[in-house]
């Protein structure tokens, strides 16, 4: 088969390229001694370390800072079309050899660099692909990887009856390319139901955040029921629902979501109806740190507190603003907590080190003279594996604690 790689080699400085060298998948502008060859942005390269020690291949593009993502760390540097089709079988195999076979009902198929295919994420809803391509190589491997993908399910037993495209991030600008979502292939109706963990959901792939549904969260969201049943949950910044149904589905004995987002508001509350939970999961519209406060002063308190906010940063440099933000949601959310009762609390950041976000949880409940006991540590499930050394991977950190006042 015909090398997809072209004869250009891009050579390391001196020096550089120490994150590559430790396993990582991306090579900055900065690290760059020089660029020999012809070649189109998007192409695969060649690359070799500043003796000329081959260190594998990977998509060159000179409109972005991460100016070459690694497709292979091989010595031979040779991509064919097999190599595409082992990579993609592989992904697919992971899947079903660490997820029970229910799960495999919804579950992200594909994590870029995690699995070996930079800069690709492709989610599963039923029958439903989910695609969002954030690199301009990977772009014009699309094609042949979904063909690929489609091809391992259809062995397996599993059709896929239509995919949509969710390529509208906006550090596709990084890249050098636009905005895109739409249709590949025929149209379908985009509203996809599912079920996770017993819960019945209606996911929006055309209009959901990212590709409609966050399926980081499962065993999370799982880990949530076992500590819901008869309790009194808050579920903060609750997106479609997620936290607030399992728990109404475990069995709570009330349950309040809060977003801010209408939308988000509306697609819970219709899907609390789904679940026949309308009447014991109900949910707000409301900015959660200017709500949490009211709550306080008409003395509510809560068996269980769920804090999942978005990124508060997606620098690095914005990381201290960041440390602040979760440090006050933390301290709202903990004086809510009955005596005794739980708090789950997690960030989605990877510029979040788990080291760092558990030192600014300890001072949180310091702040509020609370004692914490950890109940568990989590990350992301496991259709989201974590390479080492490639930081970008692990970015979900989870935890339960169960919460006392100082006595």
């Amino acid at each position: 088969m015909e090398n997809l790689v072209k004869n250009s080699v891009v050579t390391i400085k001196k020096g550089e390229g120490r994150s590559l060298k430790a396993g990582g998948a991306w090579i900055y502008d900065n690290e760059i001694e020089s660029i020999m060859g012809t070649f189109k942005n998007g192409d695969i390269v060649k690359v070799n370390d500043f003796d000329g020690f081959p260190l594998g291949a990977g998509f060159i593009n000179q409109n972005s800072k991460i100016r070459v993502r690694m497709l292979t760390r091989s010595r031979d540097q040779i991509v064919t079309d097999e190599f595409i089709k082992e990579r993609v079988f592989s992904a697919w195999k992971y899947r079903k050899d660490t997820m029970p076979k229910e799960d495999l009902n919804c579950c992200r198929l594909i994590f870029g660099e995690a699995d070996f295919l930079p800069g690709l994420v492709v989610d599963k809803y039923d029958d439903i692909l989910v695609v969002e391509s954030l690199a301009l190589g990977i772009d014009k491997l699309k094609p042949m990887i979904l063909d690929y993908l489609c091809e391992a399910l259809s062995s397996d037993g599993y059709k896929v009856r239509g995919i949509y495209e969710r390529s509208d991030a906006p550090v596709r600008k990084k890249e050098g390319l636009e905005s895109y979502k739409g249709f590949i292939g025929e149209e379908f109706d985009t509203k996809v139901k599912i079920v996770e963990n017993g819960v019945k959901y209606i996911v929006d792939v055309e209009n959901g955040q990212k590709t409609g549904f966050f399926l980081d969260q499962k065993y999370n969201r799982l880990a949530i029921q076992r500590l819901c049943r008869g309790k009194k949950v808050l579920d903060c910044f609750t997106h479609m629902g997620t936290f607030a149904l399992n728990a109404g589905i475990a069995g709570a004995e009330s349950v309040l979501g809060l977003d801010i987002s209408e939308f988000a508001v509306s697609q819970a509350e219709a899907n609390a109806k789904l679940n026949g939970l309308e009447d014991t999961v109900k949910f707000k519209a409301a900015n959660v740190l200017d709500e949490l406060p009211k709550l306080l002063d008409e003395e509510e308190s809560y068996d269980v507190v769920i804090l999942d906010p978005p990124a508060f940063t997606k620098s690095k440099e914005a990381t201290k603003n960041a440390i602040k933000g979760y440090r006050e949601i933390n301290m709202k959310g903990l004086k809510l907590v009955r005596d005794g009762g739980y708090l789950a609390t997690c960030s989605c950041s990877h510029f979040m080190t788990e080291e760092l976000f558990k030192e600014t949880i300890s001072q949180a409940a310091k702040a509020v003279h609370k004692r914490l006991m950890q109940v568990e540590f989590r990350t992301q499930s496991w259709d989201h594996p974590i390479l080492w050394a490639a930081d970008e991977s692990y970015y979900l950190k989870f935890l339960i604690f169960r919460v006392t006042d100082e006595k």
